[in-house]
């Protein structure tokens, strides 16, 4: 044992593998942290745990110490529970022990430790025992170990090699395993990287084909642990405490190690290593010690030594801004001469490596990094010379030497033995007294102008002799200041990376970076959702989306096509061939067999399919003399893979079962052939209407479609056509997965969440509480844990060691609103972040060196089950690290949680656009539009017409006793279009045409409404609502409206007071102007009867004559109360009490974009030849059906015009009957009335 001093008398024993410290223990002169213990164990020993104690009868004990480990006394290791923490905990009081087991066994030789704390009213006192039992080859790098297996040896499914290494060099080959054809597999050492190849050719100078890298500085001169298992079809490769799994290629699935028994392949060797192994084994056989018996299954080639002969390399870190090491400089100078070297190795691209005084000259050199470069720079007199070298990257942790050399005047620079002539400066050279690396002592009142070194530093030499550091660590040689002598504690940030999704990662001494600028994170993550559906839910329409499914797990986004133009929203994955093929007999050929490549990767493709509630694709088939499936008996002609993977054998078709053999015909029992159940089947010989077998493919498990192998087209005169669609899917499960807490003590268990370096949690909440936990876990003293902590902050609150972390988010509105709100959290080993909706995320950075492994072992409770307060409310779609809990299944079986949550509109109803009507679903919500002017998902979507001059649209009323006629329970506002107290009209045009009328409204009594374009080219607005009085008249003073851009009118009416607002855009300078009016109308009463379409005598001469010009332009968005009539008449012609006259064409002139660009998007062509495939397919139809379209147009033509005679006829002749006057109390703006049945008698009319 040795001890850096020795306050007390010390006695101590060796009993095998423990070793104690008796007779009080041990304290030191001076208690401080420059003191230490070592023990000096014989030979290199694996140890496993050790053990504290106070100094016996006193006051004298460590609370926290460091352990370092070496094999030769030198070039220390420090020992880490994690990558950053090394210090242990100590003891409380002089008696108690204190055992701490390593979580990773330590094979050394040499124990130190080091005090950090102790008792504070008494000094560094310790008992120490050390805990712990090995084989040892040395390889010179051109000797190997060569094992061969027995040629009865029975092959198995798990093959393990493992050994330690210990190297200085950064190259060579570790372990090479052989197969058939030349196949190799080998663990190669490059740049202190371990590397695992495959090759073939059966030389090293093939190219090999990178598995796996994993490890870092391993050239280190410590032990690293390597541990290379197959299980099945896989490899795990481990370094140290890291795992890398790869999947075996196919050639290679298991090694061939049965196979490779001639004596010319060998299994396992280490050719090129230079360093020692240890305990080497292959299936727990150890290969070191059947080599020391001389087992003829192991084969010693070259100088083998069995034990670890190493050369003896001090190195010294500098770790911070205070560091520096003095040592003498030359002892004689010859013309000035220098020749000093050394080797470094550092992350950062500058820091100070080298500065030494001129003497005579009174200047200053510095050597130092520059853009990872090394410079020389003489400062003398104000004058600056700077003097480049070669070698370039020298911030990438590898060990770089550098000869600083200066004779005759001349300096020379040497880096990696590449040498630079650098220009003599133009006075002789004297170099001072001192040298000083890595900085310089703050007492020589000298300021440093460069940055700081941080790394380390090894084989210094000063005039070709070395310096002794061990000397300079007992303060006998030179000085030094908050050095770490005797070991490099060099950190590699960057092994393995903590940069997710493809990041690269770079480093410096103290922190590392991911850059994303190469990944396919642009624009970042937070701007991706995981379907169409929660896009829907944000407020979009129709277009391209990435879509990243799983959130922050592993598989990237991928851009799809969401289709919102239906109820359901659609995700659309599209592959290379979604259109109609034809397919022809070619020579020699009997089957023709498609592949399908989708747009998406396949662990994209899967998870849609896994989280989607519907998925479907299109499978059909158009044939002549191609039969399909046969029959159920018989073999298929045709089949189809689909599924995961490359899919599975698939024998039905579309609209069919799966397993079936059939098609949708045979299903539904209607095929051309009732022997047979596909069309297709019957093998037809002409292209007959019902030849073809078409349908949608809907078993989740069988999708998508993989490849597609016709069969029966190789007979002369056989042709088909095939489509298979876009994979098409709607619903997201996870989205909509909640749980109602009802109770603050509420709550729901899941097991540990195991986030130990990243966890990234996302959830939607809802609630009415100001306060409440959403979810937590609990370890020994780590946790982590998610807060509402008042009505507008939410707080994201962990410990992994370091104490605890809070983050927190402020909102400016109450969050206990009862609508969604959407929360983000993240923590890594570099920062956590919380963000709360759209609000700007929070972060906070972790201490650099402290914990960040967080250990959890309670379950993972959503709510709390501890005295926190719990929360109360709705919790939906939360995910854990890309993993969506199931909070509705374990919300069934949990009492006070229900699953589900209702109530969707209070968030997502102010989506539903222009008098849209959000409907509540159980997952999510739908905008209805039947009272909206527009449509689309969102009522969003202009209905717009194109009109020609003898194009109209009239809309009929129904009075009330037809409704009581046909229902005994009626809402009241049924009556309000009958008993008008006020009009609500809106609408939009674009017209060059001037005078015009754009809309008219009338009742039998001649009073009526109109809106037209004077010849003037100013709006006009006209009310009769007296038959004895003249009409109103009201009209804009903008002048230019049929200039054929679109302008806005709504003109409102409640009782005696009429507004109209115009939205009018100038030609002339693309401006815009509203204009108000306001007027009142001075009548005793509002108007009662019904409006009706009058007779063209009925018409005000001036508006009958404006009538007569039609009007040529376009409508949009026009609605009357609650009546939509231009909507009714192109989306529900045959279903509305609608009378069209003239061409009506629906168009997207009321809007600057296109009504609906999906469905342009999918339009399909003939693959691979310009022909009509319409044609082609359906020209035998036509001419069985072209008598039949005759006959039935004509019968049509014939029917319409009696029905239009009779109805001329009913308008003659009908009396008309009077309505009671049933006065409401509210303005009616929103009437209620069915448009289902046209009644004949006191119709009214709407003409636009």
């Amino acid at each position: 044992i040795q001890l850096s001093t020795c306050w007390s008398h010390i006695t101590y024993s060796t009993l095998s593998s423990v070793f104690c410290l008796r007779a009080g223990g041990w304290s030191p002169l001076t208690s401080d942290q420059y003191q230490w213990l070592e023990v000096d164990l014989g030979e290199r020993t694996k140890l496993t745990a050790v053990a504290t104690q106070g100094r016996y009868g006193s006051s004298d004990w460590l609370t926290s110490y460091l352990l370092m480990f070496s094999d030769t006394g030198h070039n220390w290791q420090q020992y880490r529970q994690e990558d950053s923490i090394g210090a242990f905990p100590g003891n409380s009081n002089a008696d108690s022990v204190v055992q701490y087991k390593l979580q990773q066994p330590v094979i050394a030789r040499f124990l130190r430790l080091f005090p950090l704390d102790w008792n504070p009213i008494g000094r560094i006192g310790l008992r120490l025992e050390a805990y712990g039992s090995s084989d040892v080859v040395s390889l010179d790098g051109s000797s190997s170990l060569v094992y061969r297996l027995s040629p009865g040896l029975r092959r198995t499914s798990k093959e393990v090699v493992s050994l330690n290494l210990k190297t200085l060099r950064n190259s060579g080959t570790l372990l090479h395993a052989e197969g058939w054809g030349g196949l190799s597999l080998s663990l190669e050492l490059e740049r202190g990287k371990l590397l695992l190849l495959l090759r073939q050719g059966g030389t090293s100078s093939s190219e090999p084909r990178r598995l796996a890298s994993l490890g870092s500085l391993l050239d280190d001169q410590h032990w690293h642990r390597v541990v290379l298992e197959r299980q099945s079809a896989h490899l795990n490769l481990t370094v140290d405490k890291h795992t890398e799994t790869v999947q075996i290629p196919a050639e290679f699935s298991h090694w061939d190690i049965e196979q490779s028994l001639d004596s010319e392949n060998p299994v396992i060797s280490t050719r090129d290593f230079h360093g020692c192994l240890e305990n080497l084994l292959y299936n727990d056989l150890n290969l070191i010690e059947q080599a020391k018996r001389n087992d003829h299954q192991v084969t010693v080639m070259g100088n083998v030594t069995f034990s670890c002969a190493e050369p003896v390399t001090i190195a010294v870190t500098f770790p911070g801004p205070q560091s520096f090491l003095q040592v003498p400089g030359p002892t004689v100078s010859t013309l000035g001469g220098l020749s000093v070297g050394f080797q470094f190795r550092t992350w950062n691209k500058v820091g100070l490596l080298l500065t030494f005084d001129l003497l005579q000259q009174g200047g200053v050199a510095w050597l130092y990094l520059s853009e990872a470069r090394v410079q020389l720079q003489i400062h003398k007199d104000g004058t600056t010379n700077s003097f480049p070298s070669p070698g370039s990257a020298l911030n990438d942790g590898q060990w770089h030497s550098v000869d600083l050399n200066s004779r005759y005047g001349r300096f020379t620079i040497t880096v990696d033995k590449k040498e630079g002539g650098v220009s003599s400066p133009s006075f002789p050279v004297t170099v001072g007294r001192q040298l000083f690396f890595g900085g310089k002592n703050n007492s020589e009142n000298c300021s440093n102008p460069f940055d700081i070194f941080q790394g380390c530093m090894r084989l210094l030499t000063v005039d070709n002799q070395p310096v002794d550091l061990i000397m300079v660590q007992q303060r006998l040689l030179g000085n030094y200041s908050h050095l770490q002598i005797d070991m490099c504690g060099i950190t590699d940030r960057c092994s393995p990376s903590h940069c997710e999704h493809g990041g690269r990662c770079s480093q410096s001494w103290t922190v590392f970076h991911c850059n994303c600028s190469d990944t396919d994170l642009i624009p970042p993550p937070a701007v991706y959702e995981q379907s169409c559906e929660a896009y829907k839910h944000n407020g979009n329409t129709s277009g391209h989306y990435y879509i990243d499914v799983d959130g922050s797990g592993p598989i990237k986004p991928q851009l799809v096509y969401c289709n919102m133009t239906e109820e359901n929203t659609w995700m659309v994955i599209q592959h290379n061939n979604s259109e109609l093929t034809r397919v022809r007999p070619s020579p020699g050929v009997n089957q023709h067999l498609l592949y399908f490549d989708y747009s998406s990767e396949e662990e994209h493709l899967l998870a849609v399919i896994s989280q989607s509630e519907h998925c479907e694709q299109e499978l059909s088939y158009h044939c002549r003399k191609s039969r399909l499936l046969n029959t159920p008996e018989g073999s298929p002609f045709s089949w189809w893979l689909g599924g995961p993977g490359p899919g599975h054998l698939q024998t039905y078709w579309g609209g069919a079962q799966p397993d079936s053999q059939q098609c949708a015909c045979g299903l539904q029992g209607d095929c051309v052939d009732p022997q047979h159940y596909c069309n297709c089947d019957a093998d037809r010989t002409e292209w007959y209407c019902l030849t073809e077998d078409s349908g949608l493919l809907t078993h989740m498990g069988s999708l998508p479609v993989r490849s597609l192998v016709l069969g029966d087209i190789q007979r002369p005169g056989s042709e088909a056509t095939y489509r298979v669609g876009p994979l098409r899917c709607h619903g997201d499960k996870n989205l909509w997965n909640a749980a109602f807490f009802d109770k603050e003590t509420s709550y729901l268990h899941f097991p540990t969440f195991h986030g130990e370096l990243s966890a990234d949690i996302t959830f939607l909440f809802k609630t009415t509480s100001s306060s409440g936990v959403f979810l937590e876990n609990l370890g020994i003293k780590d946790f982590i844990r998610i807060e509402l902590s008042s009505s507008t902050q939410v707080v994201f609150s962990f410990d992994v060691g370091n104490g605890p972390l809070e983050v927190h988010v402020e909102s400016s509105v109450p969050l206990n609103d009862n609508r969604w709100h959407r929360v983000r959290a993240e923590r890594n080993v570099k920062e956590a972040l919380l963000q709360l909706d759209e609000l700007p995320a929070a972060t906070q950075e972790a201490p650099a060196d402290g914990h960040f492994h967080l250990q959890l072992n309670s379950q993972l409770f959503i709510g709390t089950a501890s005295r926190q307060k719990g929360f109360r409310g709705c919790i939906r779609s939360l995910q854990l690290n890309g993993v969506t809990l199931d909070l509705e299944e374990r919300a069934k079986i949990t009492p006070g949680v229900r699953p589900g949550c209702p109530g969707h509109c209070s968030s997502y109803g102010s989506l539903c656009l222009n008098q849209g009507h959000c409907v509540e679903r159980a997952s999510g919500f739908h905008c209805d539009c039947g009272l909206s002017a527009y449509a689309g998902v969102f009522c969003h979507t202009e209905v717009s017409a194109s009109f020609k001059s003898d194009t109209s649209v009239s809309y009929t009323f129904k009075e009330p006793y037809e409704f009581i006629r046909n229902s005994s329970a009626l809402p009241s506002s049924i009556y309000s279009d009958t008993t008008l107290r006020g009009e609500n009209v809106s609408l939009s045009f674009r017209t060059n045409q001037s005078p015009a009328l754009l809309l008219y409204v009338s009742s039998h009594y001649r009073e009526y409404l109109a809106l037209l374009i004077n010849e003037y080219d100013k709006l006009e607005v006209r009310y009769k609502l007296d038959n004895n009085r003249e009409a109103e008249v009201l009209t804009s003073s903008t002048r230019s409206l049929a200039n054929g851009q679109l302008h806005t009118v709504a003109i409102q009416r409640v009782t005696n007071s009429v507004s109209v607002t115009s939205v009018l855009w100038s030609a002339q300078d693309e401006s815009c102007f509203a204009n108000f009016f306001f007027i009142l109308l001075n009548y005793s009463k509002s108007p009662h009867h019904s409006f009706l379409s009058p007779d063209s005598d009925d018409l005000d001469p001036d508006l009958a004559k404006l009538a007569s010009l039609g009007f040529i332009g376009c409508l949009s968005a026009v609605h009357f109360n609650s009546i939509n009539p231009l909507k009714a008449a192109l989306l529900h012609p045959d279903t509305s009490p609608i009378i069209i006259a003239g061409p009506l064409v629906q168009s997207s002139c009321g809007s600057s974009a296109s009504a609906n660009p999906y469905t342009a998007e999918n339009t399909h062509h003939l693959s691979g030849t310009s022909e009509d495939l319409n044609t082609f397919i359906h020209i035998h139809c036509l001419a069985g059906v072209i008598a039949v379209v005759i006959f039935v147009i004509v019968t049509g033509l014939a029917i319409t015009a009696r029905f239009l005679y009779r109805r001329k006829e009913t308008y003659v002749n009908r009396d008309v009957k009077g309505v009671k006057e049933r006065d409401s109390p509210d303005f009616p703006f929103n009437n209620q009335t069915d448009s289902q049945n046209v009644s004949s008698e006191n119709p009214k009319e709407y003409f636009i």
